[in-house]
């Protein structure tokens, strides 16, 4: 069969291939028909899965006006007929094969396994910087006395802020309670933030606490 060969593009190069012989090209009438039809719905084979429509492959009714106008021309639907049924069943086999039903066993994870993923966010933390850009605060920076004087900043660094971007930089996820911040950080430079985690989790040898390196520089 001539709608047989096309692979994966065999609506659009079916319909709008003029090389073809009559009786192997798919010349459904109901698209011209459904132009004179303004209140029957079409029964339409949809091609792809569309939100509060239906799911690839399901056979449902539209009004003619949707289809010829959005449907079609995009071939996310074709028309409710044989040859067209036959097309969408083939090409569902070939490049949506049926999945075999796997009985999936759960496994629990031992409190050692969680340890473990602990122990390893932490030495992440521990060996990494964590980089924060800030804007100056334009006023205080002008009146510095000397070139050595802190730059200040024009909004402080809260511990929010750190546990935020220690989750999009880092990809760790801690809690308010692991980072020991009394205030925030206003000013630029390098910082060293204790973290606070169990005492289960083994320290690097010789370190005392775990530490997390913060600098703040300027956009």
């Amino acid at each position: 069969m001539a709608y047989m060969q096309y692979g994966r593009k065999a609506f659009g190069k079916i319909i709008t291939n003029t090389s073809l012989q009559s009786n192997d090209r798919l010349v459904n009438p109901l698209l011209y028909a459904c132009q004179g039809l303004r209140y029957r719905k079409l029964e339409v084979i949809l091609t792809t899965s569309i939100k509060k429509l239906g799911k690839s492959g399901e056979t449902v009714k539209v009004a003619p006006g949707y289809f010829r106008n959005h449907l079609m021309p995009k071939l996310l639907a074709v028309p409710n007929i044989e040859k067209y049924a036959f097309l969408v069943r083939e090409q569902r086999k070939i490049y949506q094969p049926e999945e075999e039903e796997e009985e999936v066993e759960v496994v629990k994870e031992s409190k050692e396994d969680m340890m473990k993923a602990y122990e390893k966010a932490a030495r992440r933390l521990d060996n990494s910087k964590l980089v924060l850009r800030r804007l100056i605060d334009a006023e205080k920076f002008r009146s510095r006395a000397t070139k050595d004087d802190p730059i200040e900043l024009r909004s402080p660094v809260t511990k929010d802020d750190i546990i935020a971007e220690v989750e999009r930089q880092l990809c760790v996820r801690i809690a308010p309670e692991n980072l020991h911040l009394p205030s925030p950080l206003t000013t630029f430079g390098e910082f060293e933030l204790p973290l606070r985690f169990p005492k289960s989790i083994p320290l690097p040898e010789g370190k005392v606490q775990w530490t997390l390196d913060v600098k703040v520089r300027g956009k």
